[in-house]
């Protein structure tokens, strides 16, 4: 579906993609995670043919890139970052002329807009303008016009950034649904719990290299402790000094957080239990995890 071999893409003396070696299976959901800054933008665009890379071999859907991208992303669909749609036309115009773009005729496009706006939950705002849209809707309709070409396909960047939580949980469960009928996904997101319940493989860029590559599951037993225990309160620091390092494998301190990190929880809850100036969690390990540990806690900009 997608390959990248060696890839490389340098702007001045800026490597932004230095080497890079991805492929994606037919049918599979794949996360490609990482900070702001990681290269993840400038990979897709060079898997898109948007940019020419400066070294390395890509093929997508069978097809040489740069030099055939123009036939590749004929069979392609895309879900950009930042909303696109047209706002001089309703719903149905801006799937209707999209759908043009790819050759298709009226009669074969009108075909598909009624299956796309139940798809999207949007039957009932067929003929309204994307002014009158809340942003979960312009969302689902981004994903409703990346599917007017029945693509194999589907690159998403960050699909559900800024939705509140009933807009992510069906956006989610629209991707199952495409998945269990066999099309691919390349998807970057900043939210790991999405990535969790989405990807069959996730792949962890820094620094524009490809750091780790896996299942969820697979990362998180490899890379991290296997417990967590969030201590919060001024008095963590202190209580990680007596005893996080005797009783964890692991200590981080964000503001006045400590995450312990351990292979057994218990004889550090023990010390915790009690303790009214101090409040705590108990939890296990999840990518969330893996991907602080992985790229820093320190804000990237």
């Amino acid at each position: 579906m997608l390959k990248l071999q060696g890839v490389r893409k340098s702007y001045g003396a800026n490597e932004v993609v230095c080497g890079i070696d991805l492929e994606l299976v037919p049918g599979e959901c794949y996360g490609l995670l990482g900070p702001n800054g990681a290269g993840k933008t400038t990979t897709l665009r060079l898997a898109l043919g948007l940019t020419d890379p400066d070294a390395g071999e890509i093929t997508l859907l069978d097809e040489p890139i740069p030099r055939r991208a123009r036939e590749a992303r004929v069979r392609l669909g895309v879900v950009p970052q930042a909303d696109n749609l047209d706002p001089d036309f309703t719903v149905v115009e801006n799937l209707l002329v999209y759908g043009r773009y790819f050759g298709l005729r009226d009669e074969a496009i009108q075909q598909r807009i009624p299956r796309l706006l139940e798809f999207a939950g949007l039957q009932s705002r067929a003929a309204s303008r994307i002014q009158a849209l809340s942003g979960g809707m312009k969302r689902r309709l981004s994903l409703a016009r990346a599917l007017i070409n029945d693509p194999d396909l589907i690159f998403m960047d960050e699909p559900t950034t800024g939705l509140d939580p009933q807009a992510r949980h069906l956006i989610w469960a629209r991707l199952k649904q495409l998945l269990a009928r066999g099309k691919t996904i390349l998807l970057t997101t900043h939210f790991m719990d999405e990535a969790e319940r989405l990807c069959d493989r996730i792949g962890v860029m820094d620094h524009g290299r490809l750091i780790c590559t896996g299942s969820p599951a697979q990362l998180v037993a490899q890379h991290i402790e296997p417990q967590v225990v969030e201590v919060y309160g001024e008095g963590a620091a202190q209580w990680a000094q007596r005893h996080g390092d005797q009783l964890c494998q692991r200590c981080e301190r964000a503001g006045e957080t400590v995450f312990c990190y351990a292979r057994e929880a218990e004889p550090a809850l023990r010390t915790l239990a009690g303790r009214h100036d101090l409040r705590y969690l108990h939890r296990p390990a999840n990518l969330e995890d893996v991907f602080l540990k992985l790229t820093g806690r320190d804000l990237r900009d």
